[in-house]
């Protein structure tokens, strides 16, 4: 049997359902597309500011994001949105089939650990907080990924190479980083999210988390 790599997981859409943000969007912006755009901004802006040498928590970008958004549309955005728009973010449930691909991966063997920014509660509140060995923050290092610093910050916590590890994750951006750095890495197609045809690929994709931790678990003949 092959040597069971360090499987590290983005959490926020990867395990939890970004889609159960929707509908405060649609509520607030009166366009349910709204959601996407911010979330892709989000993103925009945490790597360029992490490529611009700027860190700033993850929540605080998402709150200028929104703000910005807003301001772009002519939307005011009161205390009462900002607190639900926090409080759904921190509360998103998992998808349907993560907590028992969780389970089926670490039957299999694997050690399970997180990269990410927000998850603590998130992950208490979607019962599988428990499930990880260890949950690793971007605050730890002050680069967002998809930054080398973020998983070198894991291969030093852990005291391990990159190619022990493996990054699950539904965003390209994230897969990119991870094998750029000299991680195996796992693309989830969740929606709106695909294999990006230029750049280092995922050597593993699939349609869900139990469709990767199958192919995981046959490429590395673990038991299961």
């Amino acid at each position: 049997m092959a040597a069971l790599p360090l499987i590290v997981f983005d959490v926020n859409e990867t395990l939890l359902d970004l889609e159960t943000m929707e509908p405060v969007f649609a509520r607030i912006f009166n366009d349910k597309s709204a959601m996407r755009l911010w979330f892709a901004n989000f993103i925009m802006y945490s790597a360029s500011l992490t490529v611009a040498g700027c860190y700033v928590p993850f929540t605080d970008i998402g709150a200028a994001v929104m703000k910005m958004l807003a301001d772009t549309r002519g939307i005011r955005i009161d205390d009462a949105d900002k607190q639900e728009l926090t409080e759904k973010f921190s509360t998103m449930p998992p998808h349907g089939e993560v907590p028992g691909a969780l389970r089926r991966l670490r039957a299999a063997g694997f050690r399970l650990f997180t990269l990410t920014e927000v998850q603590t509660r998130q992950l208490t509140h979607g019962g599988i907080v428990d499930l990880f060995e260890r949950r690793f923050s971007a605050d730890g290092v002050k680069h967002h990924k998809p930054s080398r610093q973020a998983y070198g910050y894991v291969e030093k916590e852990l005291g391990a190479k990159p190619s022990e590890f493996c990054l699950i994750a539904c965003h390209t951006w994230d897969t990119l980083g991870a094998v750029a750095a000299g991680w195996e890495a796992a693309l989830i197609k969740r929606p709106g999210n695909d294999v990006l045809g230029v750049g280092p690929q995922p050597q593993v994709v699939g349609n869900d988390l139990d469709d990767v931790a199958g192919q995981l678990i046959r490429r590395y003949g673990a038991k299961g």
